[in-house]
């Protein structure tokens, strides 16, 4: 096999392990929804939007970025074998989840009147936020103990607690929903926040460290360096984060909440769905890329090798929302959702550009050029936030699914045009060929959306479905040896 046959396959592997999770949340998410969307409706679910972006605005404020900075500490000691390191780095980090945790539950509690307000205009939903404070100091644990596990290449006990906690979450919670209805939204919240971190807590046990003792002037020393490192990556987060809070909260006072749900419906089907190409991202890709970073051209054989992936999974994905996004709003909620499938017909074209800016972006990071990415992503929040206003003003939920089209459009070659000046990076002819090729394939189920109907429509829909998925996996067999691999899979199987 060679290098870059292995490079591909690995790819693969860590998309598949964490796909895999993501298709079990999917099915989670799946039958969540649509008990939300019937005895809640559109107002329930914007209620429980709100309610969560508004949490999770005050989490972004106050938890510094611990996930994502602490991952390469915990990874770092892990990968030199020292086990005392290796136990003075989760002990800090323990102490700072704990710290980071009770400042969000604090500040949530205190503010609960003031979020209450500004969230839906009044007062009366000060006591949900009070009884909600105590959720971002079980999420912020949670990530606590998620984050030893990530960094400690403990991948398939990572999948295993996302999986658990998603499922007894939902079990759990189904009987509120039912009993309570929209009483029932924030006792569901605390409880599936206490179902992850028991699961969360329980797998990170299963790993014995060294016992050390930590002066309170190291934690401060140790903690300070996450800190800072943690809080100038998730900052732009946490300004898109909150951009597009202000979104929904614009959509609300403008439409009405039932918009508010809506919209989060609309995005959370595509996002749901893709997620796992961004989740392999996240999980492999970034320590990939910076294990070498000081080689411009390696950079760029990874990248072009992840964009390429990327692609080839989401483009069919991507085309059969495009022809069949009515059957499955059907599936996931009911009849009133049907007015989202515009918005999510542009929102799936933009997602092309968005798995191929994305890739390059975390070469900024791998880099360390954390300054130029802050700015970067400011810069592009910004016009996004502004293309979604004007979108929805002009054009409502089609408007704003226009709308994110055209900010990936412009953030992709922004990037690119960073990376190429920076990096002397560019993509190969071979993404271009595969880009091309399946967002025309995409293109022309969008456009058969427009002038077509009925079973004619779907016929030919699926017609180029079957291009896009055989186009994809031959370039996947060219790539790892799709075809001989399932192969020798399958004579294992009948051996």
């Amino acid at each position: 096999m060679s290098e870059t046959q292995s490079s591909y396959r690995q790819i693969i592997k860590a998309t598949s392990l964490f796909g895999g999770v993501q298709v079990f949340n999917i099915i989670i998410s799946i039958i969540r929804a649509k008990i939300i969307a019937v005895l809640l409706g559109p107002t329930g679910m914007g209620l429980a939007g709100l309610l969560t972006s508004t949490t999770g605005l005050i989490s972004s404020l106050t938890n510094f970025g611990i996930g994502t900075s602490a991952v390469r500490d915990v990874a770092a000691a892990y990968e030199k074998g020292n086990n005392i390191r290796i136990a003075t780095v989760m002990l800090v980090l323990r102490r700072v989840v704990w710290i980071t945790g009770c400042l969000g539950a604090l500040v949530t509690l205190c503010l609960s009147p003031w979020l209450s307000q500004f969230t839906f205009g009044n007062k009366d939903y000060t006591l949900a936020f009070v009884w909600l404070s105590i959720t971002l100091l079980l999420s912020q644990l949670s990530s606590g103990q998620m984050v030893m596990l990530q960094g400690m290449r403990k991948l398939k006990h990572l999948a295993r607690a996302n999986i658990y906690g998603s499922a007894l979450g939902l079990i759990i919670t189904i009987p509120i929903y039912y009993k309570f209805r929209m009483q029932g939204i924030v006792p569901s919240i605390i409880i599936y926040s206490i179902v992850s971190l028991t699961i969360s807590w329980y797998f990170s046990r299963m790993f014995k460290t060294e016992k050390v003792k930590v002066s309170p002037m190291r934690t401060f020393a140790e903690g300070k360096k996450m800190l800072v490192l943690g809080f100038m990556l998730s900052l732009s987060g946490l300004i898109s984060f909150g951009t597009s809070y202000l979104v929904k909260i614009y959509i609300s006072k403008t439409g009405g909440i039932d918009q508010v749900g809506l919209y989060n419906s609309g995005f959370t089907i595509i996002f749901t769905y893709v997620g796992m190409i961004f989740a392999a991202m996240a999980t492999d890709y970034y320590p990939r890329l910076s294990a070498v970073m000081n080689d411009n051209l390696e950079c760029r054989r990874i990248i072009n090798q992840q964009a390429d992936v990327a692609i080839l999974i989401i483009a069919p994905i991507l085309s059969i929302f495009l022809v069949f996004i009515n059957v499955v709003i059907l599936l996931l909620y009911t009849k009133k959702f049907l007015v989202i499938n515009e918005m999510i017909h542009w929102v799936a074209l933009g997602m092309f550009f968005k798995a191929s800016s994305w890739a390059i972006a975390f070469l900024l990071l791998a880099k360390g050029s954390t300054r130029i990415y802050f700015w970067s992503e400011v810069v592009a929040i910004l016009y996004m936030f502004a293309f979604n206003i004007v979108g929805y003003r002009y054009g409502g939920l089609t408007g704003v699914g226009f709308s994110y089209l055209l900010g990936y459009f412009i953030y992709f070659f922004q990037n690119l045009i960073i990376s190429r000046i920076k990096f002397e990076f560019r993509f190969d002819s071979a993404f271009y060929w595969i880009f091309i090729v399946q967002f025309l394939l995409s293109l022309i189920c969008f456009t058969l959306s427009r002038f077509l109907s009925g079973t004619l429509f779907y016929i030919i829909g699926s017609i180029v479905i079957l291009v896009s998925t055989t186009f994809s996996l031959f370039e996947l067999n060219k790539r790892i040896g799709l075809f001989s691999f399932l192969q020798n899979m399958i004579k294992k199987n009948y051996r």
